[in-house]
């Protein structure tokens, strides 16, 4: 396969005849970021020599002469540029160098040496990326994105929201793209490409992108296999409650990543993907940048060699997708609070799960995310959380709540107390006991569901598992009086992450998690 094409790209240089040049040239520039530290002349002298002849090549010696030469090439910069690049251009007879691989093992180990920002190790599922014309053209339009980005977005976001091949085109021209099916000669559809109005080529021509290009993942037959998994049929949901139903499904995410096989989680993770790809158009104005931002960074980590179980997360994806054809009504902003709640936590059980499989560009992808969900988290569930306090129950209510407290969870109870949050959850338990369940019973189902050891805000965390499980129906008195005889409240969620290993992982992460 490489030595095909390698045939077919010395082709236009072979047609040339005796004019073609008898070299060919490798052209290699190497750049800092911007964070790096200011490197000296002799250093980039070293970072040149080791690109060059990466071991277990070994440099020219007073006995082996060069196959030939290289100048290296230092741009003049300015206390106010950016970190020089070396350009290197090795003439090299019959166009062999060093191998791709064992250069860039190279560069791997010469971030590490000089203190450089190392670059995650990839495992080839990355989409691909915009080249340096597309960026440019980007910057000349004004955009902050370029086309391909943008193109890849809405792709995502009809793949999210469609539950047929039919919606799915429908709703990308409903985006403003065009789109242009790719035919068989017996007629049937085997592809697609799209292109943004006005972005045009230098002969005034669409500039077109199949869905391939965009994305592994966004070719027709891997959408197809999705789709094949979405019934058409709206999910049944507890008391139509639609946001509650995403969000249990969306918290039964961590669960899978520990427990079921890696077919599954990659398929939920798929699903959690979908699900912040379509957050962003129900969600009010002042946190949609957040939650753009973070199904973009997320959009690495969906994809992984893991075959995908779609139909797996049925419930989150048919859910999300009612809520956007048809939004269910939001009005405190607490379904949103809650949905989010719960995108936090898989969220940082996607960052581990990727960690464990040396998923190092995934892994990032989850954890940058993180910190624009925990943003967005911010700013919608302050507000809902006010919404609730003002509704308050009494003292003595609040004081009866507070002694159960101190029974089931003696270790969290004053943090609990003492948590801003403390009068939206009072709120939420006596709206519980006001639909027919028993406070104390689902205060400990709420206490059983997750650990608190790492919730910034335990109240928090508490108010919205309050919430959700108030919505289910109550039981009756007998059954309520039977349940409480023959079971304890557990306060666990037996995962193999409760090690200190995991206890590390989520108090590194912390920081940039929800402030529950």
């Amino acid at each position: 396969m490489e030595r095909q094409l390698v045939t077919q790209l010395d082709q236009p240089v072979k047609m040339l005849g005796d004019k073609a040049p008898k070299h060919t040239v490798w052209h290699c520039p190497v750049r800092a970021a911007p964070e790096d530290p200011i490197l000296t002349d002799a250093q980039w002298a070293a970072i040149a020599r080791r690109i060059v002849w990466p071991p277990p090549a070994s440099p020219p010696t007073a006995t082996r002469k060069p196959a030939a030469g290289w100048p290296s090439v230092t741009p003049t910069t300015t206390s106010t540029s950016p970190p020089p690049s070396y350009a290197k251009t090795a003439a090299v007879p019959g166009g062999t160098t060093t191998n791709a691989p064992s250069r860039t093992r190279q560069a791997r180990q010469i971030e590490a040496d000089f203190g450089l920002r190392q670059l995650k190790r990839g495992v080839g599922t990355a989409a691909k990326r915009h080249t340096s014309k597309e960026h440019f053209k980007a910057k000349r339009q004004g955009q902050d994105a370029t086309s391909r980005e943008i193109l890849r977005q809405r792709v995502r976001r009809a793949v999210a929201a469609a539950a047929s091949e039919t919606e799915f085109f429908a709703f990308l021209e409903a985006t403003g793209v065009n789109v242009r099916p790719k035919r068989a000669s017996s007629g049937d559809v085997t592809g697609y490409s799209i292109a943004l109005p006005g972005d045009v080529n230098q002969h005034g021509d669409p500039v077109w992108f199949s869905g391939s290009t965009l994305a592994g993942d966004l070719s027709l037959p891997k959408i197809r296999e999705r789709l094949a998994t979405t019934s058409p049929e709206p999910v049944a949901t507890p008391q139509g409650n639609l946001w509650h139903q995403a969000s249990a499904a969306t918290e039964r995410i961590p669960h899978h990543l520990v427990y079921s096989d890696e077919h599954i989680a990659q398929g939920q993770l798929a699903a959690l993907g979908a699900a912040l790809d379509l957050l962003p158009v129900t969600a009010p104005s002042a946190v949609k940048g957040e939650l753009e931002r973070a199904a973009a960074a997320f959009e690495r980590a969906t994809r992984s060699r893991i075959t995908a179980d779609h139909n797996s997360a049925r419930t989150l994806r048919r859910s999300l997708q009612t809520i956007w054809c048809s939004p269910s009504p939001d009005g405190d902003g607490s379904g949103l609070a809650m949905l989010i709640d719960a995108a936090l936590t898989a969220a940082a059980f996607a960052m581990h799960w990727h960690r464990t499989r040396l998923h190092a560009q995934q892994e990032a992808a989850a954890q940058q995310a993180l910190a624009h969900l925990h943003t967005a988290y911010g700013q919608i569930a302050g507000p809902a959380l006010s919404n609730l306090a003002r509704r308050a129950p009494t003292p003595q209510t609040q004081h009866r709540y507070a002694q159960h407290l101190h029974q089931a969870v003696p270790e969290h109870a004053e943090r609990i107390l003492n948590d801003p949050a403390w009068n939206a959850l009072t709120t939420v338990l006596a709206q519980a006991e006001g639909a027919g369940h028993n406070a104390a019973t689902i205060l400990d189902q709420a206490l059983g569901q997750r650990t608190l050891d790492d919730a910034h805000s335990p109240a928090r965390a508490l108010t919205w598992r309050i919430r959700r499980l108030g919505e289910r129906h109550a039981p009756s008195p007998r059954a309520q009086a039977a349940k409480a005889r023959t079971t304890r409240p557990t306060r666990r969620l037996a995962r193999p992450e409760e090690s200190r290993s995991f206890n590390t992982f989520t108090s590194h992460s912390a920081s940039r998690r929800r402030g529950r």
